[in-house]
């Protein structure tokens, strides 16, 4: 790691430290119950008891929201090609999508427990995926349609067909927004199969011993597990960003994409 990169770090460490620090000290003063919101020592302390058991949550989770993760980007590239292609596809696919990403996931949870099974993991994937579709569709279609027409043209003087056009132009200019599509899909797919979770599932997953926890009052339990969920997040996310710095290490983070534009 250079030295920049650790100058560029330091604040988010710094911040982290105060907050956590403040966290401990303020709750301690002020003789906050633990049911309200537990220290963060007794949070680590909780993580470090039941590492065993949140561990294993911490799998079975993980595996629902990669799962769905994949199913969802999947779709939704192919989709966003399609709807960037064809006016046809446009007018007929984007309001289903639009619909889509309006759906309630809590009360899409309990359907599809019924579709797949409270124990089977395709339950929680189905939610995810949902949720990580329009963003990555919105995302996907903004970086193929938003080109210079420059480019275009010098490419239909050369008499290029749609497919050169889509694979040297189009493709390259929508990478950085399909990867700044996923950065916001790694952490809502956490989301979603925490989510998910809460409604049925196998005892070892992080939602369910969520909920299990805090219903037996073992909050710091509770706290930990959400701790893993968050880190979860993170790490997917920091995956992402270590992939679009490999393969595009001129583009900078944030630059582009929905909400960003050009």
């Amino acid at each position: 790691m250079t030295r920049g990169r650790l100058a560029d770090l330091a604040p988010v460490v710094a911040v982290f430290v105060i907050v956590i620090v403040a966290w401990e000290v303020v709750l301690g003063a002020l003789g906050v119950q633990q049911f309200l919101l537990p220290r963060p020592s007794v949070i680590a302390a909780s993580l470090v008891n039941e590492w065993g058991t949140l561990v294993e949550g911490l799998q079975y989770t993980t595996i629902e929201a990669i799962g769905g993760l994949a199913i969802g980007s999947v779709i939704a590239i192919a989709v966003a090609f399609a709807t960037a292609r064809w006016v046809l596809a446009r007018e007929t696919l984007v309001p289903v999508a639009i619909a889509a990403s309006s759906m309630p996931i809590i009360a899409f949870a309990p359907i599809t427990n019924n579709w797949f099974g409270t124990e089977s993991p395709v339950s929680r994937m189905t939610i995810v995926a949902v949720m990580v579709f329009f963003p990555i569709l919105v995302n996907t279609v903004r970086g193929l349609t938003t080109v210079d027409r420059g480019a275009l043209e010098l490419m239909d003087s050369y008499a290029a067909s749609e497919w050169q056009i889509l694979r040297q132009i189009r493709v390259p200019n929508a990478l950085p927004y399909i990867l700044t599509a996923f950065k916001v899909a790694t952490t809502l797919s956490v989301i979603g199969a925490v989510i998910g979770e809460y409604f049925g599932g196998p005892r070892q997953a992080l939602g369910i011993y969520i909920t299990g926890e805090a219903t037996l009052f073992r909050f710091a339990n509770a706290w930990a597990a959400i701790v893993l969920a968050c880190a979860l997040g993170i790490v997917l996310y920091l995956i992402v960003a270590g992939i679009e710095r490999l393969v595009l290490p001129w583009h900078a983070s944030g630059g582009r994409g929905e909400g960003g534009g050009r």
